[in-house]
């Protein structure tokens, strides 16, 4: 039990950290720098913020242990599907390895997260 709640906080601090809390800094910070990711592959300049918004949200529900679970399966739900898309929109507008691989890895971190964040849930209890 102790080797599964270690993944999993090892796991979700990454989440936490990537989609969580650089979004943040890059949005209080460096707010020139908001929309560089999503401006060239051809999003207006307000996506980038409701992305970072609905990131930051995830990430942070799914690191707090008593979100509640339904909003807890939202966020990891909303969270992949924003992976899902960034690979998908970096596979058709500009065909970068580097950024169509990382939404990847992080959509495999994310699902360790999940897997396990179950696995500690529904253990049977000693």
């Amino acid at each position: 039990m102790k080797k599964n709640k270690t993944i999993f906080w090892v796991a979700t601090s990454i989440i936490l950290i990537w989609e969580g809390l650089m979004p943040l800094g890059t949005l209080l910070f460096a707010p020139d720098y908001v929309n560089a990711g999503t401006k060239s592959l051809g999003y207006p300049d307000y996506f980038a913020y409701s992305l970072i918004i609905c990131k930051v949200l995830g990430a942070f529900a799914i690191f707090y242990p008593k979100t509640p679970a339904r909003l807890k399966e939202w966020a990891y739900a909303g969270l992949a599907f924003n992976l899902i898309f960034a690979f998908i929109s970096h596979a058709c507008v500009d065909r970068n390895v580097g950024f169509m691989l990382m939404p990847l890895v992080f959509l495999g971190i994310l699902a360790i997260s999940y897997w396990y964040n179950n696995k500690i849930k529904y253990a049977p209890s000693l």
